[in-house]
């Protein structure tokens, strides 16, 4: 078989041309995750749902996510990052425009099936692209813009949706806007060239043999963590804010909004300092300890209102180090360019992982314990990520920074 390799865009307008359409493809699909949120109330009236189906409607994303980045990954390693990202944003096209028409739950879930589907594609196929587009030294910093889609993505839907008259008004909208983004991929993502590659029974082997060694899976279970941390406070901020420090409930959008927007400073900060050539294990390292103390002042009754706001921000801000530098050393971690897929399928499987567990346990310790358990959850977590980044930090005089091991 062969395996894509980008074609180096001619002259450097277009290839950063192409890496703001690429990264405009992740803003999109992450819009598709922030829509559920602001659309919850008009799902609610016009299908007469409780708020289990509209967590049911917003978890398939996370689920596929954790069950599929991995084949994800091995399918854009034989097939070529370009034409995983197209199908990606096609079916994530196609299923809000089918869920714009939903004429029942039933229909608008297997919707979110094919977004979901088409939202696993892009995001593990772009950062891939990315990698085959860019020069080596500009690659810390586009991985550090590439982290900020999520965030930025779900803060846009946040801001946006309450424009529209109707939840199936957001979902056209948001279709229209992936349907942009496909045109425009098309025209200026640029095309390939063939590169000799293994045959797809090796491709699985070098796929299986990537995720048995070390420093990927630490890589693996580090985003993991970071994730459980980040929706640990993330998923429950709005009644945090509520019930604990006396924030309205129009207030605590708001201020969840701007915390989690927060978190974009961190992942361009990062990709910054790497550039600069800050040890990367050390840039985690310090990054895991402000989230798990400023956790312990969020979650304990020490603090008011605005002191524990602040950690909110903190705890974001400069949490948002951790996937920029995980992603921008997953190319090395990966070891050659037909893994760097694979690899990115790993990172978001621990990702989602965090993703889907971090709300479940927090929402279990909080109604057992209350909410200084919470705190008590995210410092077992952050210490967990602290001894990854030692055992990353031993392997190699840079530690995470080269990602360097034996097979």
């Amino acid at each position: 078989m062969t395996i894509e390799t980008a074609v180096r865009p001619q002259g450097e307008a277009k290839r950063w041309a192409t890496v703001a359409v690429v990264v405009g493809c992740g803003i999109a699909a992450a819009v598709q995750v922030g829509k559920v949120p602001i659309a919850a109330a008009m799902l609610q009236a016009s299908f007469g749902i409780d708020l289990a189906a509209i967590g049911t409607i917003a978890g398939i994303f996370a689920l596929l996510g954790m069950l599929g980045s991995i084949p994800a990954g091995v399918v854009v390693a034989a097939i070529g990052a370009r034409r995983v990202l197209l199908c990606g944003l096609a079916a994530i096209a196609l299923g809000a425009g089918i869920g714009a028409l939903a004429p029942s739950l039933a229909v608008l879930l297997a919707s979110r099936l094919l977004e979901g589907l088409g939202f696993l594609l892009t995001m593990v196929a772009a950062p891939a692209l990315l990698d085959r587009v860019v020069a080596v030294g500009a690659r810390d910093v586009t991985m550090a813009v590439w982290s900020c889609v999520m965030p930025f993505g779900i803060a846009l839907a946040l801001l946006a949706g309450p424009l529209f008259e109707s939840w199936r008004a957001i979902w056209s909208a948001s279709a229209l806007m992936v349907a942009v983004l496909f045109v425009l991929a098309v025209v200026i993502v640029p095309g390939t060239a063939a590169r000799s590659g293994p045959a797809r029974g090796g491709l699985l082997r070098e796929a299986a043999a990537l995720a048995r060694r070390r420093s990927p899976a630490l890589l693996t279970a580090l985003f993991a963590l970071y994730s459980l941390m980040f929706f640990a406070l993330f998923s429950f901020l709005p009644i945090l804010l509520t019930q604990r420090l006396g924030v309205s409930g129009q207030s605590a959008g708001a201020l969840s909004a701007l915390a989690a927007a927060a978190n974009v400073t961190g992942n361009l900060a990062a990709g910054q300092l790497l550039a600069r050539g800050i040890h990367r294990a050390a840039l985690i390292a310090l990054a895991v300890f402000v989230m798990g103390a400023s956790a312990l002042g969020i979650f304990l009754p020490v603090l008011g209102g605005t002191g524990a706001f602040l950690l909110c921000l903190l705890f974001s801000a400069v949490g948002g180090a951790i996937p920029a530098t995980l992603l921008a050393t997953a190319p090395m971690a990966a070891r050659s360019a037909s893994m760097v897929p694979v690899m990115m399928g790993l990172l978001m499987t621990g990702s989602n992982f965090g993703q889907v567990t971090g709300p479940i346990a927090v929402g279990a310790v909080v109604s057992a314990w209350g909410w200084s358990a919470a705190g008590v959850l995210v410092v077992a977590a952050a210490i967990l990520a602290g001894v990854a980044v030692w055992m990353l930090a031993g392997r190699d005089h840079n530690g995470v920074g080269e990602a360097r091991d034996p097979a």
